[in-house]
């Protein structure tokens, strides 16, 4: 059986709870915060932060250019709340400035569901997760306002989209890795092991 080396950005947000859960997800977890781990890594989790911050940072890092040769090339990748921000080819209402690494042919608007103390956590069905509804954790959550063809809708919430997968890309706007419930997690590793490019550990 392989084991699928899975890196998380490692530039703002919650890096150590992603890293947690997707060690208990059955894969190798690393940070990246340079181009040559990078390159390590058979799949790439973007968390939550401020996407603005992220996309600078991304940039200053030598990261972003690289990120965008291994989305468009197949690397699977997950972003959390600002990381769907990352992964959307347009964004509704972008700062001044702000880039995207791209991948998933949505329009996404940023801090759709409120301000930081608007924060909530729902339950949601996400198509692909077996079992209970996932529990989401919102913060300064994003929606998607609209999909291209080739976008599967996971999940909505009041009717809103916020879990979305185009072929080896996949967003949600809520933060799995704050709940304890990895199942989200493990159907990302699993895309990560699909594809084929893990190494035996």
């Amino acid at each position: 059986m392989t084991t699928p080396v899975v890196g998380v950005l490692a530039l703002q947000g919650d890096v150590r709870e992603h890293l947690i859960a997707l060690a208990s997800a059955d894969a190798v977890a690393r940070p990246v915060r340079r181009p040559e781990e990078l390159a390590e890594v058979d799949g790439l989790v973007i968390p939550g932060g401020e996407s603005t911050t992220i996309s600078k940072l991304a940039t200053l890092f030598g990261l972003l250019e690289p990120l965008r040769t291994r989305v468009r090339d197949g690397m699977p990748v997950y972003g959390t709340c600002a990381g769907m921000i990352m992964l959307a080819d347009k964004i509704l209402d972008p700062r001044s400035g702000q880039e995207t690494v791209g991948g998933i042919d949505m329009i996404v608007r940023r801090n759709a569901f409120g301000r930081q103390n608007e924060s909530f956590e729902a339950s949601v069905d996400v198509n692909g997760v077996d079992g209970d509804p996932v529990e989401g954790v919102f913060i300064r959550a994003p929606w998607v306002e609209s999909v291209g063809a080739e976008v599967d809708v996971l999940a909505e919430h009041e009717g809103h989209i916020v879990a979305v997968r185009q072929g080896n890309a996949l967003a949600t706007s809520f933060h799995p890795e704050l709940t304890g419930d990895h199942r989200v997690h493990a159907l990302f590793v699993d895309m990560v092991r699909g594809n084929g490019r893990a190494g035996s550990l």
